[in-house]
Formats: C-alpha cells, sequence, structure tokens
C-alpha cells in the first residue's frame, strides 16, 4: 500500500464512484481520466453528458436505481467493494497501467498481503498436468503463498483445489472470476467456487448478475496476473489464455515461469514456447518459491493519489479531428499525438469524449481504434 492512503470515502462518494464506473462506456482508463480531471465522482457524473455530446451522442449515466439494486445484492452475498484507494486495495494492482477501480470482494482480503504465484493453463489439460498443478498450488499454499487462478476448467480448478487442500501458514488460494461475483462459470464449479469464497477469496470486476463474455477474460487476465509476483503455465495450448496471462504479468515486471511439455501434445506448445522465448522453466514448487524469494516490484505512480491532478489540456481539440486519424485497427496513443499535433492533454480529452459517445475502443497496451 502507499504511505499517503487516501481519506475515507463518504458514503455519497462511493455510491458515486459505482455508478461513475457502470455508466455507458466508462471503463479503467477512462474513470481514471475522469476522476482525476474533476476531483469526485460526482463531478464527474455531472459533467458526462457535455463531454459525451462533444464525441457526437447524447447521453445519460447510470440510474441511480440500479445502483441501489446492485449494492443491496453485493451486500446480501456478504461481499464488499474495494475501491483504488482503499487501504487493503493489493499493491501488485495498483502497479498496473489500469487497475481495476472497483473490485467486489467475498471472503479473507488478508490474502492480498500474501507472497502470491498464478498457476494457470489448459482448460482441456492432461490427466498429468492436472496432477502437477494440484500439487504445485498444495505445496506453495502449504509455505504460505496465495495461489491466484481464474476458476476456469482443467488447471485452473486443479490449482484451487490443491491449494485449498494444502493451505497453512497463512497461504490459501484467490480466485479470480470474469463474471459478477454471484455468477459462477463453468457451472459445475458451483461448489469449488463457493469454497473459494468462504476459506480463500473471490474477486470480481464486473457487477453483480454480469454473465461471463469473451472480452471479459482479458481483463480478468491482467488482475490475475497482476495480483501475483509470478505467474506459472502448467500446460496450455498456442494463443491460449493462459498466454495471455503470461504476456501481461511479463508487461507487469513480473517472473514468467513454464513447465515444460512433450513437444508431441499440442497441449505442451505453449509452455514450451514460453521457455523458448525467456521463461524460467521450473520443475518444482521449490523452484517457484526459489525463484519468487525476496521479490519487491518497485510500485509505479497509476492513479491511486490521494490529491486530485490536473487534468486541463493546453488547447481544446475537436474530436472529430482526432477521429479522423482513427481506424478499426488499434495504434497507440502516442502515435494519435505525434501524427495530430496536439498536446497530449487534448488527445486524452478528445480520446475521453468519443469514448464516452461510444465510438471508441481501447484495447491492452495503449492502444485505441474506431468502435
Amino acid at each position: 500500500m502507499s504511505e499517503a492512503q487516501a481519506p475515507a470515502l463518504s458514503r455519497d462518494e462511493a455510491f458515486a464512484r459505482i455508478r461513475l464506473l457502470r455508466s455507458p462506456n466508462v471503463g479503467p482508463v477512462s474513470y481514471a481520466q475522469l476522476l482525476r480531471r474533476f476531483g469526485t465522482a460526482s463531478e464527474a457524473i455531472a459533467a458526462l453528458p457535455d463531454l459525451a455530446g462533444r464525441g457526437g451522442a447524447r447521453y445519460r449515466p447510470a440510474e441511480a436505481a440500479r445502483i441501489e439494486d446492485e449494492i443491496a445484492a453485493v451486500r446480501k452475498l456478504g461481499a464488499r467493494y474495494l475501491f483504488h484507494d482503499s487501504p487493503d486495495y493489493p499493491e501488485g494492482l495498483a502497479r498496473l497501467e489500469s487497475p481495476p477501480p472497483i473490485l467486489t470482494v467475498r471472503g479473507d482480503a488478508a490474502l492480498f498481503t500474501r507472497p502470491s504465484v498464478a498457476v494457470v493453463g489448459a482448460r482441456n489439460a492432461s490427466a498429468g498436468a492436472v496432477k502437477l498443478a494440484r500439487q504445485f498450488a498444495t505445496a506453495l499454499a502449504g509455505e504460505g503463498y496465495a495461489v491466484v487462478s481464474g476458476l476456469a476448467r482443467g488447471i485452473d480448478s486443479a490449482a484451487h483445489a490443491g491449494a485449498l487442500a494444502g493451505m497453512s501458514e497463512g497461504g490459501g488460494t484467490i480466485g479470480v472470476i470474469a463474471s459478477g461475483i454471484d455468477v459462477t462459470y463453468p457451472p459445475e464449479n458451483l461448489d469449488l467456487q463457493e469454497e473459494v469464497a468462504t476459506r480463500g477469496l473471490l474477486i470480481a470486476e464486473m457487477p453483480p448478475r454480469t454473465e461471463p463474455l469473451a472480452r471479459h477474460f482479458p481483463w480478468r487476465n491482467r488482475i490475475i496476473a497482476g495480483l501475483a509476483s509470478g505467474t506459472l503455465v502448467v500446460e496450455a495450448a498456442p494463443k491460449s489464455g493462459s498466454l495471455i496471462t503470461a504476456r501481461l504479468a511479463a508487461e507487469a515486471g513480473r517472473e514468467v515461469m513454464a513447465i515444460p511439455g512433450s513437444p508431441l501434445d499440442s497441449r505442451s506448445q505453449g509452455c514450451n514456447h514460453l521457455i523458448r522465448e525467456g521463461a524460467v522453466l521450473v520443475q518444482s514448487a521449490q523452484d517457484v518459491i526459489e525463484l519468487l524469494a525476496g521479490f519487491d516490484g518497485a510500485p509505479r505512480s497509476t492513479f491511486r493519489e490521494s490529491e486530485p491532478m490536473a487534468f486541463v489540456p493546453a488547447e481544446p481539440e475537436d474530436p472529430a479531428d482526432i477521429a479522423g486519424l482513427l481506424g478499426t485497427a488499434p495504434v497507440p496513443v502516442d502515435e494519435i499525438v505525434r501524427q495530430s499535433g496536439a498536446s497530449t492533454g487534448a488527445v486524452q480529452t478528445a480520446l475521453l469524449e468519443l469514448e464516452l459517445a461510444g465510438r471508441l475502443i481501447r484495447h491492452a497496451g495503449g492502444r485505441v481504434s474506431l468502435a
């Protein structure tokens, strides 16, 4: 956690923050920009219609009644909200380029303070890989590590089950899901997800009652990678979600580890590729522990400042002019700044207005495209 924590939120501001994030076309990046620019979520919500209007669309923020229903559902589940500047917000996530502004959590938040390892892999994993994932997780949880995974079929389920079986010395397991915290996917993991929530920690970024969609999983994967000091891939096919998690971990400055497999098994090709590209080959839980001993990643500056940041462009920029530089292929924001000749602040403002109007899509790595 940062040394200078933000003051405690008032109930009204906490409500406004949830409402801001649930408003149409507001994601982690635009949420951070709005909070920096206006200082409070209440002020940001009031400005949304004008900002979206500059982007070319009429706009209505999320209805207050909908947020009241959501909060009631979270409370009924025994869950709670965790805001980006809360004292117990996990430091690993705070270091990401676009940390989740609000998490819904259920269970033992003390696991955020434990050393952590993500264990991920194939959904259609081999029996041998499932056994390895369970053994690694049991040993790591027994040494006080929090084992982080995504509650999917295969390797994820084995990692959670193994950690639950071996948890001691403060270790345990953290499940990160792509749905709302009250939704189980896959359905057969209902009992496992409940056990993770009661004996470990369950985390969701999506609102309650949200079914998991394909676009939600990369966002889920960034949380898994961000929570952990290192990511271990047990078995993975090329172009799998596990490799996305590994890439996100590497981009965040975390360790990437892989267990090698037979080149004759397509489910091992992802791990073998990672090792060829520089991931650390591991063969035992002790290899993982030795590699991560003393991990101390220096926090990057994010939007967790206790004081609002100035967000005033040097000169206004017409969103239509910026939109003219965009296409359906994602491009870095820095390239838009270079080609437009405008200040970074002006371009960011124009992109924000286009996003609120539903005309812009943000992609990983600070890239944007037209919707």
